[in-house]
């Protein structure tokens, strides 16, 4: 599963404020210029915790607090729910309480699944891509083909042949192929996605 939209919490444990946010995330370099602009918008936050699941980059980081305290407990409740593509952060203003590693623990897993539980979640479509190339006249035909099995990105090349490039989700492909070959009776080129 996925986020489809950022989701927010804020909790005050002990005069600490907590502010959770879990968000759709593609890596690791976009995870942390979010991070970054978090620092930013809260200047006078004690520490901005995160924690990254995208695409086999995983993140946990604690900033400053106390090892294992923070990043590690909130990378876990995402795995927890079995979601990647994902950003946890909690930006903390210390209350000058201090909570223990129990209490911290506490308070940055509870921060990241209040925000879990108002979040739209989606499932992760693992998609394949696909190219070939068809005489003009199968051109049209494919295109409602492509758009009718649920393609996305679709290229379009005009040479010789047209060559159309596009993905389609994982379990559909072969079936999709299969069904082409067909309608297209030897007249169609199946490529490397790469060529």
């Amino acid at each position: 599963m996925t986020l489809r939209t950022p989701a927010h919490s804020d909790l005050s444990i002990r005069k600490s404020r907590f502010i959770g946010c879990v968000e759709p995330m593609a890596d690791r370099t976009q995870a942390q210029a979010r991070v970054n602009a978090l620092r930013a918008e809260h200047p006078g936050a004690a520490h901005v915790c995160w924690a990254l699941l995208a695409g086999g980059q995983s993140a946990a980081v604690d900033d400053g607090e106390p090892g294992g305290t923070a990043g590690r407990p909130m990378l876990a409740v995402l795995r927890h729910q079995d979601l990647d593509g994902v950003l946890a952060t909690v930006v903390r203003y210390f209350g000058g309480v201090k909570l223990g590693a129990g209490g911290l623990v506490r308070a940055y897993t509870d921060a990241v699944a209040q925000a879990l539980l108002s979040a739209d979640k989606l499932p992760l479509q693992r998609m394949r891509r696909l190219a070939c190339s068809v005489p003009f006249a199968l051109e049209g035909l494919l295109r409602r083909e492509i758009d009718a099995a649920g393609g996305t990105g679709l290229a379009v090349a005009h040479g010789s042949v047209v060559t159309l490039r596009f993905e389609l989700p994982e379990p559909d492909a072969a079936a999709f192929e299969a069904r082409i070959n067909g309608i297209g009776q030897g007249r169609v080129s199946w490529l490397s996605a790469g060529d």
